[in-house]
């Protein structure tokens, strides 16, 4: 077959997955509910960020901590979490697991393409399906702007860039369990298996820490975490993408009806390590962007530029436990930055209990070691310029502000003196309780409708 007959299969498989997709109930009730919860989050967010901004006749929170990404666009799309979770994964069951029942996959096998490339096709649709989905949050950010709200656009197509790729996971994983099931009732099961395994792992990650720390980082919710405070990682990416793609594979494995099972079970192996060896190569990349507009993954650029120069590997060993807020507030303000600024970072977490407070009292609870060459050095402060401090001394180097201070660099001062102003907005969600609750429905309703009728 020539590349064009290909192509044009490849057209009209999609054509055909795009109508079976809007003729289905399960994507017509995935978008009918997308609405309701969209407008749920966006009324809330408004008025809670209001209410911050000081519209109840109270003191205003300080406009520097007021951001419309942690405000207003993070809670918003916070529905498409819930919604990939518990409702997305059976809309992808539905549109592979509806040929199997029927008995059209096996006139499917017959096709020109194989089993691989139509279920490819099938997962373009629903990313697809998927991306439509979030017309409600675009015009809640739409009804956000009218109101006279601000919005950074790097930082909203971060959050949708790491939603994408979470929608993408729940594809594999739905694809994949209507591939190994009979039915889409079991593969409803498996999937929601799936779904509370990366649950239990992400809570069991934050309450004991240690190896599971490294795992739970690339479950759906944990993965989302870096794009929703405006960070683009590079190992997230990679290895969403990986996951993704070996999930699909894996369901291609077991579609075609004509493979025997120890055929299936084989080729399911190769996968299982192509996917782990692409995966783990993957989560070394350590590149990754500051979109944030106040800049909260980056230390002060003049810091930047004196981390990056120092070639040394870095290693850092924390005594404290998972559920110790200076944990949090360690990785938040120093750990993470330093990864996005170093070359070579490496982290070490020595407690060994959850919570700390059974620590032995004279142990070396609360101690940080840091360790730069054959150098060494202990803090028990997570504030980042007590820290910076301290690797600079290891590295031998001054700190930048005492450096552009003699050389009399005004410029770099400057730079590093910007601040973020904040963008309090004492707004009320006008309009937005009839868009989402009653216009919205009936306009999926009416389109689906017309669509089947048609």
């Amino acid at each position: 077959m020539s590349a064009r007959s290909a192509w044009r299969a490849v057209r009209a498989l999609a054509r055909h997955d795009w109508r079976e997709l809007w003729a289905s109930r399960a994507a017509l009730l995935f978008f009918v509910a997308m609405g309701p919860l969209v407008g749920h989050a966006f009324i809330t967010a408004v008025r809670a960020y209001a209410e911050v901004s000081g519209s109840a006749g109270g003191a205003a929170a300080l406009s520097q901590g007021i951001s419309p990404l942690d405000g207003i666009v993070v809670p918003t799309f916070g529905a498409y979490a819930l919604a990939a979770a518990l409702l997305f994964p059976f809309v992808a069951i539905r549109l592979v697991a509806a040929e199997k029942e029927s008995g059209a996959l096996r006139l499917a096998v017959q096709a020109p393409v194989g089993v691989g490339v139509q279920l490819a096709v099938k997962g373009v649709v629903l990313a697809a399906a998927w991306v439509v989905s979030w017309l409600p949050a675009c015009l809640a950010l739409a009804l956000w702007a009218w109101y006279g709200g601000h919005l950074a656009m790097p930082e909203v197509m971060t959050v949708l860039a790491g939603h994408l790729l979470r929608g993408m996971l729940v594809i594999g994983v739905g694809a994949m369990a209507a591939a190994v099931t009979d039915g889409a009732a079991s593969a409803a099961v498996v999937a929601l298996a799936v779904t509370l395994g990366a649950w239990a792992l992400d809570f069991a990650a934050q309450v004991n820490g240690g190896v599971l720390v490294a795992i739970a980082r690339f479950t759906p919710d944990a993965a989302l975490r870096p794009f929703e405070r405006g960070e683009l990682r590079g190992d997230v990416c990679v290895v969403a993408l990986v996951v993704s793609c070996g999930l699909l594979a894996l369901a291609a494995a077991w579609l075609h009806p004509g493979r025997a099972l120890p055929r299936r079970v084989a080729r399911s192996a190769v996968v299982l390590v192509v996917t782990a060896l692409a995966a783990t190569t993957g989560q070394r990349w350590r590149g990754s962007t500051d979109t944030s507009e106040d800049r909260r993954n980056s230390f002060a650029p003049a810091d930047q530029r004196a981390l990056a120069a120092i070639g040394a590997p870095l290693h850092v060993t924390v005594h404290l436990a998972p559920e110790d807020p200076r944990l949090a507030d360690l990785e938040r303000g120093v750990l993470r930055k330093l990864q996005r600024s170093m070359r070579h970072v490496d982290i070490e977490y020595a407690a060994s209990t959850s919570t700390g407070l059974f620590e032995r009292p004279r142990g070396t609870y609360g101690e940080i070691w840091y360790a730069l060459g054959d150098k060494r050095a202990m803090q028990r402060s997570s504030i980042e310029r007590v820290v910076l401090e301290t690797i600079y001394a290891l590295a031998g180097v001054p700190t930048p502000s005492a450096e552009a201070g003699e050389a009399g660099e005004a410029g770099e001062a400057g730079e590093a003196g910007e601040t973020y102003p904040g963008y309090p907005l004492r707004a009320t969600p006008v309009g937005a309780a009839w868009l989402f609750y009653l216009v919205w429905p009936t306009l999926v309703i009416a389109l689906w409708w017309w669509r089947r009728t048609r």
